[in-house]
Formats: C-alpha cells, sequence, structure tokens
C-alpha cells in the first residue's frame, strides 16, 4: 500500500488521459493521492478531481508562494471561509527565493497567515520550501507548540536541515523522484532520518524517477522510489510502503473524509 501524498493531478498534462493515470497507479499498489492546490482557480480544480475519484483523491487548499503577489491579501481573504472538512491540508504554501526575492516580504506574509489558519482549523500544512529554511522556521517557531504537523515537501537537503525540520513535532519529510538521482545525496541522508519521519511523494508530473527521468511523472512510478528507499534503508519494499502509509494516516488522521476511507 503506497499513498502519494503531493500529486498535481488537476493539471492540463492529466486531462487527457487521467482515469488511465489512475488505474495504472491503483494496479502499482498507490491507494490514495493527496492534491495540492496553488492558487483559487487550483482549488477549485482539485475539489472537482477529488469528487471524481471519490475516496481516492484529496484535496488541499491554500496560495503556493511563486502566486504570491501584491493582492496576497485579498486572495487569502477570499480562501479562508473555504476551509473545511473538504480538504485534507492547508497547502502548498511556503516560500520560494529561488528565482526572485521580489515579493519576500509578501511571501513571508502570506505564509504566516497559513500557518495561522493550519493552527486554527487544525489541518496538517503541506510546505514548499526553496532556498528560503531559515526564514520559513523563524515563522514556524512562533507557532511551534500550536501546529498539528505537515509535510515538508521535496526534501532534498542534508543532515543538518533535516535535523531543524523535524525539530518540529508531527512534522514529515517528503521524499520523491530525487532520491533516485544520480547525483543526489539522499541515499545516504536517509538513513540518518527515521522512517517514522518519511512520506512518499511524486510531484507529479515533475521529478519522475529513475528510469522514468524525462517523462510525465505519475503516482505508479512510485514504485522506483519505494524500491531505493528501501535499499537506502536497508529493508524490504513492503517494510518502506507499510510505514509511510502509517505516517500518512497518523498525520491526516483529522480529516474525517480520510479516515472514513482508510
Amino acid at each position: 500500500m503506497i499513498i502519494d501524498t503531493h500529486i498535481h493531478l488537476d493539471g492540463e498534462e492529466f486531462a487527457e488521459d487521467i482515469d488511465e493515470v489512475v488505474a495504472r497507479a491503483k494496479e502499482a499498489g498507490v491507494v490514495r493521492m493527496l492534491l495540492p492546490a496553488i492558487d483559487e482557480k487550483t482549488t477549485d480544480a482539485v475539489v472537482a478531481v477529488a469528487k471524481r475519484f471519490n475516496g481516492y483523491a484529496f484535496p488541499m487548499i491554500g496560495l503556493h508562494p511563486e502566486e504570491v503577489r501584491d493582492d496576497w491579501r485579498e486572495v487569502l481573504d477570499r480562501l479562508r471561509p473555504r476551509v473545511d472538512d473538504t480538504f485534507v491540508a492547508i497547502g502548498e504554501v511556503g516560500l520560494d527565493f529561488y528565482w526572485s526575492r521580489e515579493f519576500e516580504e509578501q511571501q513571508m506574509l502570506a505564509f504566516e497567515e497559513q500557518v495561522k489558519w493550519s493552527v486554527e482549523t487544525r489541518l496538517p500544512l503541506m510546505i514548499h520550501c526553496r532556498k528560503a529554511q531559515n526564514e520559513m522556521v523563524g515563522i514556524m517557531r512562533k507557532y511551534r507548540k500550536e501546529l498539528p504537523g505537515g509535510v515538508f515537501h521535496c526534501f532534498t537537503g542534508n543532515e543538518r536541515e533535516a535535523e531543524q525540520l523535524l525539530e518540529f513535532e508531527n512534522f514529515m519529510l517528503g521524499i520523491g523522484g530525487v532520491l533516485t538521482f544520480k547525483k543526489s545525496n539522499l541515499p545516504t541522508v536517509l538513513p540518518h532520518i527515521p522512517l517514522g519521519r518519511i512520506v512518499l511523494e511524486t510531484d507529479a508530473p515533475y521529478m519522475a524517477p529513475v528510469p522514468m527521468r524525462g517523462k510525465r511523472n505519475e503516482s505508479s512510478f512510485l514504485t522506483y522510489v519505494v524500491e531505493k528507499m528501501a535499499e537506502s534503508y536497508c529493508v524490504a519494499a513492503e517494510e518502506v510502503e507499510r510505514t509511510t502509509t502509517a505516517n500518512v494516516e497518523r498525520l491526516f488522521s483529522r480529516c474525517p473524509s480520510l479516515v472514513q476511507n482508510t
């Protein structure tokens, strides 16, 4: 049993064959998909996809840092009333200073506001962070004792960075295709991280694992990630699946729709 905690199944890349993508995922042992939103439009889209695959796909709600502009406050004011049991998490939210710091202040304010949503609603966070870990951690430490948990999506860092993130109780590191890349440091970093703090993800349609690099990623490819993770931890693939699935169910247990389909 595998759970893909991060797939953009609402993307246009899946428009032509979404049913086949889901069928292949089920055949590969993927029992659930969690769908992050990045803005208002994709919030509507992930809800629609989740309804189409009721009991299998579950939506999130949030404003992605790369979508933050001067109107971030107005956008969040429209999104906040929509946060209810329809959604399994607040996400995809966070900070991204990789390409530009033009909206740095706005990103930090928008992220902190959505961190507060997590505290208020008890929905976990799905966090995107790129070239901004110190700033992100600084914001989150204000709410350390109140946060219900979450996922640091697409973790690719070192042992020290992992240790800093895992200071936050009930937070997991999301691991996907990067683990299989030739130059990835993750195979040597993971053994220093408890498997009980790891969840699986694709970030599909992006970040396809070896041997599928260059292709559109999809949930069925998680089997390659599981194999590499089992090798890194020196355990059976079944142990990776069992533990990471239990991690997801523990983390997202506050969402009734997920519990009902466990």
